[in-house]
This record gives structure tokens, C-alpha cells and sequence, in this order.
């Protein structure tokens, strides 16, 4: 069966399927479930409709409350939006710095060599941005099986892209696919300024000629490496800072891995 990473919408740019990565036991994501996009606040009515076919029943918007209020997402029939808000609201909240280094000394937390991989090593370890994470698992976990959901922010890239890297983290997805995952947006955002989205195999293509070691490809790591240093594993952050269980865990990789 044929599949698309990038679903095309009237409204959107980058609209992708993260189903289809293979995991470090062989088995894939599966596809049709897990959604991640930019802003869904353009949606045509054409857009609504497939989104109701799809089944996308669930909508977590990472955006802040000020981003929601502006630009509100369009909202289709049996849909159930979500705040999830990745970065609190008081911004003072957005960050362990060098205040903590008590914090980072006992919990091993990596030095990562990369301004941006550092913000986002900040930014998961931030209790508000915990607390959105969670959200988003504990909607996946309830999920019905023929059921999907979309997490989108405003470009679908940072907060998105730390959503997507702790998802597919959680479903055995080693680091260089997920920085390969993160790095397309880029990618569709050239292609939407010449106002033609990529086909498939062309995105296939782009993601095999990426070179993860250098810029922006190195921002992952802020995740990936804090996860595996810092924490030992996706598991101890999953239970530890998420509140969830080892039974959370097997229930969610049973449920989107095939």
C-alpha cells in the first residue's frame, strides 16, 4: 500500500505523516495515525472535509494562548482541540538555566554544542513544557485505533519538531532519522515559496542527501542526547518527567508501531 509523508492541503505547507520510520527492532511507525503540521488556522472547507475523512479527531495546538487568540485553528466536525502549550505562558518558565546547575550536575544533563540544540534541551526539560508533552502522550494513549491525531504549532518546526523527536524517541526511532524528519521543513518551505510541494519520491531524495552533522541538524541532539545521557533512556524520561508508566510505554509502542 502506498503511503505519503507529505499530505497536501489547501491551507498548509507542511502537513506530513510521521508513519513509515523504522525503529531499532525492525518495526515501523505505522502510517495514517500520527500527524504533525504548521498552523492549521487557514483551512479551507475542502481542507475540513478531508481532515473529517482522515479521521483526525484530535487537534494539540502547541502554540500559546496570545498565537491561539490571533490565529485561531478552523475547526472540523468531530475534532477535539487541545492546548498543549510547549512554552509557558510566563516565559520565565521556559528554561533550567545555569541557575540549575545543581540540577544538571545531578541528573548528568549533556553539554550539547549547539545554540539551538541547547534551547531545546532547555525546553524539554522544563516542567510547563513537560506538562504539554504529557498531554500529547496521554492523547495517544487514548486513541481509538481508527482514529488520528494532529500536533501542530505555527511553522510546524520547533515545537513541532520536539514533539515529533520525543514521539518517534519513544517509539525506538534512532537519532538520525529523527534529525532527517526535523530538517524537512526546511526543505517544504523552499518548495512553498516556488508555490509547488515536493512529490514523495522527491522528499525521499531531499531526506537522503541531508547532511545532519552540520547547522541546524545538530539541534536534535539537544533532545536525543539529554534523553539518552542525562536520563538513561527514553524510559526514565518518559516515567520520571512525564508521569507515566512502563506499561504506558509498551501500551504505546503496541498501539503506533507495527
Amino acid at each position: 500500500m502506498e503511503h505519503n509523508r507529505l499530505v497536501t492541503f489547501d491551507g498548509t505547507v507542511n502537513f506530513r505523516d510521521i508513519g513509515g520510520y523504522e525503529n531499532n527492532e525492525g518495526k515501523h511507525v505505522k502510517w495514517n495515525k500520527i500527524y504533525r503540521s504548521d498552523s492549521l488556522s487557514s483551512l479551507t472547507k475542502r481542507d475540513e472535509e478531508k481532515l473529517e475523512e482522515m479521521k483526525v479527531t484530535v487537534d494539540c495546538d502547541l502554540r500559546t494562548s496570545n498565537e491561539q487568540l490571533m490565529a485561531p485553528d478552523r475547526q472540523w466536525n468531530g475534532v477535539e482541540v487541545l492546548d498543549c502549550h510547549v512554552y509557558a505562558e510566563d516565559s520565565s518558565g521556559n528554561f533550567v538555566n545555569d541557575s540549575h546547575k545543581l540540577y544538571r550536575f545531578l541528573h548528568h544533563i549533556p553539554k550539547v554544542n549547539s545554540y539551538l540544540g541547547e534551547i531545546y534541551q532547555n525546553v524539554i526539560l522544563s516542567p510547563a513544557s513537560q506538562k504539554a508533552f504529557a498531554r500529547v502522550f496521554a492523547s495517544l494513549l487514548t486513541l481509538p485505533e481508527d482514529e488520528a491525531l494532529v500536533y501542530h504549532c505555527s511553522a510546524g518546526k520547533d515545537r513541532t519538531g520536539m514533539t515529533t523527536a520525543l514521539i518517534l524517541k519513544g517509539l525506538g526511532v534512532d537519532e538520525h532519522t529523527i534529525a532527517r524528519d526535523y530538517l524537512l521543513t526546511n526543505e517544504l518551505y523552499t518548495f512553498g515559496l516556488k508555490k509547488q510541494l515536493p512529490s514523495d519520491s522527491e522528499m525521499i531524495k531531499m531526506v537522503n542527501r541531508m547532511n545532519i552533522t552540520e547547522g541546524e541538524g545538530t539541534a536534535i541532539e539537544g533532545i536525543t542526547q539529554t534523553i539518552d545521557i542525562g536520563y538513561g533512556g527514553f524510559e526514565n524520561y518518559f516515567t520520571k518527567e512525564l508521569g507515566f508508566s512502563r506499561q504506558d510505554l509498551k501500551d504505546f509502542r503496541k498501539m503506533y508501531l507495527e
